[in-house]
C-alpha cells in the first residue's frame, strides 16, 4: 500500500482514484544536500539537490494514452499542472522536466502507465542553450521564435497534423526523428504554469488524437514526450514558449550522430506529417 502520496485526484465509477502523484522509489535528484561547487582537478562538481516523482495515471494497468477517454488525459494534465507548479512555486526549485516515456526503447522501466517530473536547483546547460538561442531571436527580430514557426507552419499547412482552438500539432521543418511532432499553444506563454482550465482541455484532446495517429499508424511506437517550459528565472519573460515534443523512438543514434551531434532523419517531414493526417480505423 502507499503511503506516501503527493497527490490523488477522486476516481470515476469503481475506480478509488484517477490519478496519483508519489515519489520515485529510484530517484535521479534528492531533496537533501547543498549547492555548493566543489572542484576535483579539472573538473567542477555540486550535489544533484531536486525531487523526483512518478506520476502514476490511471489505475487500469493497460490503460495508456492510446486507449484513454479525453476525460481521462485531462485529469492526467490536471496532475501534470499541479504537481508542477507546486515544485516550482512553492519549492521554488530553477528548472523542471516533466516526460512520459512509453516502450523499452524510449527508457521506461515499469509497465504501468506513468510520467515522471524532476525539479532541479540548477538549470541544464542544454536548457540554457535553448533559452540563449530563443533570446537572440528576440534581440534581432522582436518576436518569439515559436510564434513564429507556429504562423509559418499554420500558413503552409504540410507539416500540420492537427488543429483545436487552442493547440496545433506539427511535425517540424527539421525534425530530428521521423513523425517527431510538436503540440503548441496558440497563446504565447512562457511557463506550462500559465495553462488555462480551457487550455488543459485543449490540449488533452489534441495529445489524444496525436498519440492515437501513432499508436495506429506506427504500430503503437515506443516514444517519449517531453514539456519544454521555462527555466524559473525566464518564466515572465517575453522570448520563450512552452509547447509538448513527441519524439517516436523509430530510428537509433549510431556513430555519426553520437561523434558529431548532427541527427539523421531518413524521412521527410512532408510525408511524415501526410502519413499522420490519416484518419485512422479503431
Amino acid at each position: 500500500m502507499l503511503t506516501d502520496i503527493l497527490l490523488e485526484t477522486p476516481g470515476r465509477g469503481d475506480d478509488p482514484w484517477s490519478t496519483r502523484a508519489v515519489p520515485n522509489k529510484y530517484p535521479a535528484l534528492e531533496p537533501d544536500g547543498h549547492s555548493d561547487r566543489r572542484t576535483a582537478g579539472p573538473y567542477l562538481t555540486m550535489e544533484g539537490v531536486g525531487k523526483h516523482e512518478v506520476i502514476i495515471e490511471t489505475p487500469h494497468h493497460n490503460r495508456q494514452i492510446a486507449q484513454m477517454e479525453v476525460r481521462e488525459v485531462e485529469t492526467v494534465l490536471e496532475t501534470y499542472h499541479r504537481r508542477y507548479t507546486d515544485l516550482m512555486t512553492e519549492l521554488s526549485f530553477a528548472f523542471s522536466v516533466l516526460f512520459r516515456n512509453h516502450g523499452e526503447h524510449a527508457g521506461t522501466s515499469l509497465l504501468h502507465p506513468h510520467s515522471q517530473i524532476i525539479a532541479s536547483n540548477f538549470v541544464p546547460q542544454h536548457v540554457r542553450r535553448r533559452e540563449e538561442k530563443a533570446q537572440s531571436y528576440h534581440d534581432q527580430w522582436g518576436k518569439c521564435v515559436v510564434c513564429d514557426m507556429i504562423h509559418f507552419e499554420r500558413e503552409m499547412q504540410s507539416r500540420v497534423i492537427l488543429e483545436n482552438q487552442y493547440f496545433v500539432a506539427f511535425v517540424p521543418f527539421a525534425a530530428e526523428m521521423p513523425c517527431e511532432l510538436w503540440i503548441t499553444p496558440f497563446r504565447h506563454a512562457s511557463d506550462f504554469g500559465s495553462i488555462s482550465d480551457e487550455e488543459k482541455g485543449g490540449l488533452a484532446s489534441i495529445l489524444h488524437k496525436a498519440i492515437q495517429k501513432l499508436y495506429y499508424h506506427l504500430n503503437d511506437p515506443d516514444y517519449n514526450y517531453v514539456l519544454i517550459t521555462a527555466s524559473a528565472g525566464k518564466a515572465a519573460e517575453p522570448q520563450l514558449h512552452w509547447y509538448l515534443r513527441i519524439l517516436p523512438r523509430l530510428t537509433m543514434r549510431a556513430g555519426f550522430e553520437i561523434g558529431s551531434g548532427i541527427c539523421i532523419n531518413p524521412s521527410l517531414p512532408e510525408q511524415d506529417a501526410e502519413l499522420l493526417r490519416k484518419e485512422h480505423q479503431e
